[in-house]
């Protein structure tokens, strides 16, 4: 709001802007014949102001950045959350935006980005957070007045040919845990509950003792651990969205072999007795109760398939390998879906079209058999 004052002949204007670090900062003019004049200027003058031709719009993007991580992200979402938004800002916005100012981002250069991000490799759901984050950022940026329209809108994200993802092959399974097994009884566990569940590797080693119902054979998954908790933050957090908490049934002669190591377990609790963290309560862990490390479970993993002269692929292939096995096994996608926790059945098919569509081959061939013993 601007106030007007009359000094001898001529007339004054002050009036005070915020200013990107939510500063009001005051202004000032003179030398006006008339308060219309006076109010005319302060009008045209705050009006410049607000376009921040001299205030948000110059700052630099790696500044407001931080800045909107620090106020507007960070204890207020959750730190999954605030650790997904910060990575995009801080490793894909920043080295392409970070010395622009706000008002130099233009459309074409971001739709130039994330074309950049995607076909460097970036998964298509990936690059679709990294917009969101920079999105949301650009967004308060408009809100806050820094710059009038926002540079993200509209773009496109398009996407790749899907890569073929990597699976161990079922028949190989058993030699994987024959070799896990002979190294650690736990890891072999640990491995075999991924292999007859698909979950992720965070949902299993986050499971609790109490998440085992014995009598109804299912595990529960509402949780995942963080293998790489900054300082402050909780281990073990909420699951990757609101459908992968989940109850997933067992096989009796899985849930047999499980008893007997939840036996195991609670009689090292009390061997350990106070060393060990009974507040974690998991059911995969180091001798004192600790989560085992993510170094560990990948080394091991590894390994066994180094042992069978594979090429070494993530842990997360043994999700994959699950599902291959379910489609051999005659599931249907909406099962499989509730089984590995997606959203819709169309994520479950669209993930994995390679492998249902090598099965259907598998079928059809069986099914051109039948038929020829038909005589058809």
């Amino acid at each position: 709001m601007a106030s007007f004052r009359k000094r001898g002949k001529y007339w004054t204007y002050r009036i005070r802007v915020k200013g990107f670090n939510d500063e009001w900062t005051e202004y000032t003019g003179g030398g006006f014949h008339s308060k219309p004049e006076a109010r005319k200027a302060a009008m045209e003058r705050e009006v410049e102001l607000k376009n921040n031709e001299h205030l948000g719009g110059k700052m630099l993007f790696k500044v407001f950045g931080e800045m909107w991580l620090e106020n507007y992200v960070k204890d207020k979402l959750k730190p999954n959350t605030y650790k997904t938004y910060r990575n995009a800002i801080r490793d894909h916005a920043g080295p392409a935006f970070g010395d622009m100012h706000l008002q130099e981002i233009r459309p074409m250069a971001y739709q130039k980005f994330i074309d950049s991000i995607i076909e460097g490799g970036l998964a298509h759901s990936t690059a679709r957070r990294v917009h969101n984050a920079i999105y949301q950022c650009m967004k308060r940026a408009v809100l806050n007045g820094y710059i009038a329209k926002n540079p993200c809108e509209n773009v496109v994200i398009k996407k790749l040919p899907v890569k073929k993802l990597k699976f161990i092959e079922p028949s190989l399974v058993p030699q994987i845990l024959e070799y896990l097994y002979r190294r650690d009884y736990t890891l072999g566990l640990f491995f075999e509950t991924l292999f007859e569940t698909g979950m992720r590797k965070g949902e299993c080693a986050a499971l609790r003792l109490d998440d085992i119902d014995l009598r109804e054979n299912t595990l529960r998954v509402d949780q995942t651990l963080d293998f790489q908790p900054e300082e402050g933050d909780d281990l073990l957090g909420d699951p990757k969205t609101y459908s992968s908490s989940r109850i997933i049934k067992m096989r009796p002669k899985y849930m047999q072999k499980l008893k007997t190591y939840v036996k195991y377990r609670t009689e090292q609790k009390l061997l350990v007795g106070s060393l060990y963290n009974h507040d974690l309560n998991l059911v995969f862990a180091r001798d004192d109760g600790n989560p085992i490390s993510k170094s560990t479970l990948w080394n091991a993993f590894k390994s066994s398939q180094e042992h069978l002269e594979l090429e070494p692929i993530p842990i997360h292939s043994t999700r994959h390998t699950h599902v291959a096995m379910l489609i051999e096994a005659g599931w249907d996608m909406k099962s499989i879906a509730d089984r590995l926790g997606h959203e819709s059945a169309t994520t479950t098919i669209n993930t994995y079209a390679h492998i249902s569509n090598k099965h259907a081959e598998n079928t059809l061939h069986n099914f051109d058999e039948y038929m020829e013993k038909l005589g058809q």
